[in-house]
């Protein structure tokens, strides 16, 4: 028991040295992480702000300017005038609108005779969100401006409901605090399989493979000498990410901060079983390495949930999604951050990401063998 507990302290040791001697090892662990975080903080963005629509006002009635400035006052829309719908529907075609807004000529006359006066919403429908957005916009001018005129004109009040939504967990609903978790969790399959995928390989390809197997090293005391190394890199990297994440980027994090290493934990032992298995079974680092993107990283971000919502997918993909530890993980790390310790959904998730940890490292164990063939 000694002697084995020595050759993993001392093959730990030699990988560990290993990693520090290797600058892309480095540059994966933590410089890669920081960029990735910053561009998914700060380049990603969900929200609808500072959208430009054109607003042409064919009535220059009083009734109609407060109509147009109803638009123009509304949060997250710029709008630019336009005289003429010709010159606003040009600048709709060359991107520089997202959507028209026309208030017709005979505005003030339907207003005189009772009617409902024509006004006109023209949106771009190359992006449905914002095309949604600006049609809503629109909606909700429309009804501040008529409860505005009811107030001044003393008309009775329509039969509507009166609403006041609240957003949980999020109450600025910004969605950069949605997605840096997400993007943590990128990096993670990112630093524990590409890393990984390359290290069983390296000895391959260096020839000392061959001298590991003609010492007394057993196959649970090789892979662990693999594993710990990469796992406490994997965990100073989760640090680093969630020191950005908090303090730089402002992101709100609500759980607690050992459920944070428990869960990545349990997330980093399927993250390293993948990464070791395609090592193991390639043998080729530049083959293992491409094998882990495809694998691991384009998954996770097609189809963890990180950007895309998994309901919105058709039935087949949604069944694949199951089978990700990615899925689990974006869910337990929106959890953590924004709902706090929610114990009957991170406990759910890392049983889930603890089957998937036991299945890869066993994996890995079975496809080791003491023999060079």
């Amino acid at each position: 028991m000694r002697d084995a507990l020595r050759r993993t302290v001392a093959l730990s040791r030699k990988e560990f040295y290993q990693i520090v001697r290797d600058p892309s090892s480095i540059l994966i662990a933590f410089v890669l992480p920081l960029i990735l975080i910053f561009i998914f903080g700060y380049g990603i963005n969900l929200d609808s702000l500072h959208i430009r629509i054109a607003l042409v006002l064919e009535d220059r009635g009083p009734e109609a300017a407060r109509l147009a400035s109803a638009f123009a006052d509304s949060p997250g829309i710029q709008a630019l005038a336009f005289a003429r719908r010709e010159d606003a529907e040009r600048a709709l075609v060359a991107g520089g609108a997202r959507g028209v807004v026309v208030i017709h000529n005979d505005f003030a006359a339907a207003l005189a005779r009772g009617d409902r006066p024509p006004v006109q919403v023209i949106t771009d429908g190359t992006d449905p969100n914002t095309a949604s957005f600006v049609a809503a916009s629109a909606e909700g001018a429309w009804a501040r401006w008529l409860e505005a005129r009811r107030e001044e004109t003393a008309l009775p009040a329509a039969a509507v409901i009166d609403t006041e939504p609240r957003y949980w967990y999020n109450p600025a609903a910004i969605s950069r605090y949605f997605l840096i978790p997400g993007s943590i969790v990128i990096i993670m399959t990112v630093v524990g399989a590409l890393l990984t995928s390359l290290v069983v390989a390296r000895e391959w390809e260096r020839g000392t493979m061959e001298a590991l197997l003609s010492t007394p090293v057993t196959r649970t005391e090789f892979l662990l000498s693999k594993l710990i190394p990469y796992y406490l890199l994997g965990m100073a990297s989760m640090a680093v990410c969630w020191t950005a994440a908090v303090t730089i980027l402002g992101a709100p994090f609500r759980g607690s901060v050992a459920v944070l290493a428990a869960i990545t934990t349990l997330f980093l032992g399927g993250a390293l079983g993948l990464g070791l298995v395609l090592s193991t079974a390639l043998r080729n680092q530049f083959n293992a390495a491409q094998a882990a993107l495809n694998i691991a990283f384009l998954p996770a971000v097609m189809l963890s949930g990180f950007a895309f919502e998994i309901s919105s997918m058709p039935a087949p993909v949604r069944a694949v999604t199951y089978l990700l530890p990615a899925r689990y993980f974006v869910s337990s790390m929106h959890t953590l951050f924004l709902a706090g310790n929610v114990a009957s959904v991170l406990v759910r998730n890392g049983l889930y990401m603890l089957v998937a940890a036991i299945v890869l490292l066993g994996w890995t164990a079975r496809l080791t063998r003491r023999r060079l063939d």
